[in-house]
């Protein structure tokens, strides 16, 4: 009987010394894991190479170089195209002075380039021929941004309709020495607004609407990259 008893008491002692009643990875030893155990043969860039990347520190340059690109989106054409492809090449020229001029507020840039769809390649857009075709440009780095916009109406009675659209901006950063991509985000928007009366119908009314959301996402990455360059 005092045999038993001495058995629970320290099977009691034991479990009392992890909550779950096993032992942890810590406890249980082993070397520690620094790099990947996975076999991935489509993997772009070697185990190695991942490590000197994970293991290393970057510093962008002071002055630079800066080549800015709009990539493709979702963004839906056929409210402008109902009212022309004029608008809508206006309205992506908008986009695209609106980054610049956001940019050309920090003093580390020094020059703003365009890259024209000529130098990259359409099928497929990678961030590969996107680095080379900065490098013909001998930019330092690569702004990369998408756009992403939709809008709805709600008609009221004997009222001009309410006008919401949304649009969400997708940027990178990417350095073209190395390839490392050090600053990206995503910022959504929206804008409501209804029809003025100078506006000849509810389409050049959507086209506005739609052109102020997407610069209120600009404007808000604009403010997020200057603070970006101020402490890196």
């Amino acid at each position: 009987m005092k045999n038993i008893m001495a058995v629970i008491v320290l099977a009691l002692t034991i479990s009392s010394c992890s909550p779950s009643g096993y032992l942890s990875r810590d406890e249980a030893g082993g070397p520690p894991i620094t790099e990947s155990l996975f076999s991935d043969k489509s993997s772009t860039i070697s185990e190695e190479n991942i490590q000197k990347i994970l293991d290393g520190t970057y510093k962008m340059p002071q002055q630079l170089r800066v080549a800015i690109l709009k990539l493709e989106s979702s963004q839906r054409r056929y409210y402008w195209n109902s009212w022309g492809d004029e608008a809508y090449l206006r309205s992506q020229q908008a986009f695209l002075d609106s980054f610049t001029a956001r940019f050309k507020q920090s003093p580390r840039i020094a020059k703003m380039m365009a890259i024209p769809d000529l130098l990259v390649s359409k099928s497929p857009q990678s961030l590969t021929s996107i680095r080379e075709s900065a490098v013909r440009m001998q930019a330092d780095i690569v702004v990369a941004y998408a756009i992403n916009s939709d809008i709805y109406t709600k008609y009221r009675s004997f009222k001009s309709p309410n006008i919401k659209a949304y649009a969400t901006t997708q940027l990178i950063i990417m350095d073209v020495r190395t390839g490392l991509v050090p600053f990206s985000t995503i910022v959504t928007r929206d804008f409501l607004a209804a029809k003025k009366k100078e506006e000849l119908d509810v389409t050049e009314a959507r086209n506005r609407v739609q052109t102020e959301a997407v610069l209120l996402t600009i404007n808000e990455i604009g403010n997020q990259v200057n603070n970006y360059l101020k402490m890196e």
